[in-house]
Formats: structure tokens, C-alpha cells, sequence
């Protein structure tokens, strides 16, 4: 559950729109149309948005208007903040030369601590990342780098190795990305 939290505010926090949106609301409560008129996109795209902002809890609707719920905004955000990441267990079927190379290179609460370069150590590594995502699950871009930035900041460099790999694939475009079957 703490997970989702962190992903649905990652989501809510990582588009540029939404966060227009949320100050748009800070002001005063809006129609959906005025904020589709304010942001200067069409009104189903705005309500896409604040249909999303609704669920999540950070906005609230009343009538016709959308009002920016505060509290909530900044109960999300203090938890981000102040929330210390749960240790992660790599997968149990692991031997133990390789739950030693794995732990040579996380910390205890599963971050990476150390990418190797190594092929057979960061193909290890690259496992062990490849488990926070679901296998037959599609994936953008965005939610891609929100699981790996879980456990490094190098979301690109992890992303690009994850494919060169051929444990992830992506369309051409970048508009999809998903687990490799092979």
C-alpha cells in the first residue's frame, strides 16, 4: 500500500500539467472548463487530470468546481519526505554466491548502493530490479523511471541497461515499455 502511495503521488507530482492544475486550485475552486481555458488545453484532456487528482485525494469536487484539498496535498508530501523506505528482500530462489554479490552492492533498505560493472554482477543487479515490475504489465516511461528511482538515481542508465539486456522491451518510440518473455 505505502508503495502505491508513493507512485500515485509520484504520478500526481511528475506532470507538468497536474502541478498547473494544483495551482490553478490553490487560488480558488474551478470548473473543469476553467481550467481547461486557464491551461489553454482541451476540456477533456483538463478533466482527464482532475479526474486523476480527485482520486488520489489531492483534490476534492463539489458541485461543478474542483477545490484543492490542502491537508491532504501536504499529508502526501510529508510522507514522502519523511517515510524511510522498507528493507527490500531480494527474490528467495536466489543462491547464496548470489544473494552475497547482490549484497555487496545494496544497502539494506534494497537501494543500490554501487552499480557494478561487471556484466555477470550487473546482470544479477538487473534481475533483482527487474522483479518490481509486473510480468504481462505495461509500463510508460515516466512509471518506469518512478520504480527504478526506488532504488537508484541513475533511472536512465538503469532503464537503457534494463533493455540492452533484453529483460525489458520498448516500443521504438519510448511510449511503452514491458517485461521481456525470453
Amino acid at each position: 500500500m505505502q508503495q502505491w502511495r508513493r507512485v500515485e503521488f509520484s504520478k500526481s507530482m511528475s506532470d507538468v500539467e497536474r502541478l498547473r492544475i494544483i495551482a490553478i486550485l490553490a487560488a480558488q475552486p474551478a470548473s473543469a472548463a476553467q481550467v481547461a481555458d486557464r491551461l489553454h488545453v482541451p476540456s477533456e484532456d483538463a478533466q482527464n487530470h482532475l479526474t486523476f487528482l480527485t482520486q488520489t485525494g489531492i483534490l476534492t469536487r463539489l458541485e461543478d468546481k474542483y477545490k484543492l484539498n490542502d491537508g491532504r496535498l501536504l499529508s502526501l508530501a510529508q510522507k514522502q519526505s519523511t517515510s524511510a523506505l522498507n528493507d527490500y528482500i531480494p527474490a528467495p530462489n536466489l543462491d547464496l554466491k548470489s544473494l552475497k554479490t547482490l549484497a555487496a552492492y545494496l544497502n539494506p533498505d534494497g537501494t543500490i548502493r554501487q552499480i557494478p560493472s561487471a556484466p555477470t554482477k550487473l546482470k544479477l543487479l538487473l534481475i533483482y530490479l527487474l522483479a518490481a515490475f509486473t510480468p504481462e504489465a505495461d509500463y510508460t516511461e515516466k512509471e518506469v523511471n518512478t520504480l527504478l528511482r526506488r532504488f537508484h538515481l541513475d533511472v536512465a542508465g538503469l532503464r537503457r541497461d534494463l533493455i540492452e539486456s533484453g529483460l525489458m522491451a520498448r516500443e521504438s518510440d519510448g511510449s511503452r515499455y514491458w517485461r521481456s518473455h525470453g
